[in-house]
């Protein structure tokens, strides 16, 4: 006589290992009036990779890979072949754990090889991201403004600057001029009180006397030092 699958204790035998489990412990299952499948979850588990790695053996001829086993707080490089702590690698918030796939020199190493077949070097790379620009773009900027800073005339200057509420590039200036539009948070009504300011308060040498000067501001501040 075959031994019900139920009995009274609400338990079930699982038809693989044989073990009797709560019902819980079985997976889900639409098809019984219970709603748990015949057998329990690590046995369905089991089941369920048999069956793919035979489906993947028939359609494409080849054998599933084992899972590596991995210590507790390490994770295995698939470009170096060699497990590491996850400190060594960098952060992902989209995979799972939280970390990228591959350790930081090999990430590393991929990025860069990225940048340079997709875009030819790491400044093409960060001009397009950042700016929408090419290096060709950038020097035919830079050959309008005659080849120096847009605002201080200074040659050879390297920064884009862009306006950061709309994304348009705006000029080609050297690293102080770009660090000080930074500084005033390109508020140009600051900047014009800058420029008063400068102008109210600069010390200027004023003839007296004939072969005499005086140190002098138009409105406000004190002399300077005499150690100085």
């Amino acid at each position: 006589m075959p031994v019900p699958l139920d009995d009274q204790d609400g338990r079930r035998r699982c038809r693989d290992c044989g073990d009797w489990n709560p019902l819980d412990e079985f997976c889900a299952s639409s098809e019984r009036p219970s709603g748990r499948g015949s057998y329990c979850k690590p046995c369905f588990n089991a089941r369920s990779k048999a069956s793919y790695a035979k489906r993947v053996k028939q359609r494409y001829d080849r054998e599933v890979k084992t899972p590596r086993e991995v210590p507790d707080g390490h994770r295995f490089c698939a470009d170096c072949g060699t497990v590491k702590p996850v400190a060594d690698f960098p952060r992902n918030r989209s995979d799972s754990t939280g970390y990228a796939t591959y350790c930081k020199p090999c990430h590393n190493h991929r990025t860069r090889e990225t940048k340079q077949r997709l875009y030819g070097g790491d400044r093409e790379y960060h001009l397009r991201r950042r700016y929408g620009v090419g290096e060709k773009e950038f020097q035919e900027l830079l050959a309008e403004q005659g080849g120096v800073c847009a605002i201080c005339r200074r040659p050879d200057p390297e920064h884009l600057d862009h306006d950061h509420r709309t994304g348009w590039v705006r000029g080609i200036l050297c690293f102080n001029c770009n660090g000080g539009l930074g500084q005033f948070k390109d508020n140009a009504d600051v900047l014009a009180r800058a420029i008063t300011y400068l102008r109210g308060t600069t010390w200027q040498r004023v003839l007296i006397h004939p072969g005499v000067f005086q140190m002098c501001s138009p409105t406000r501040g004190r002399p300077p030092s005499q150690r100085s």
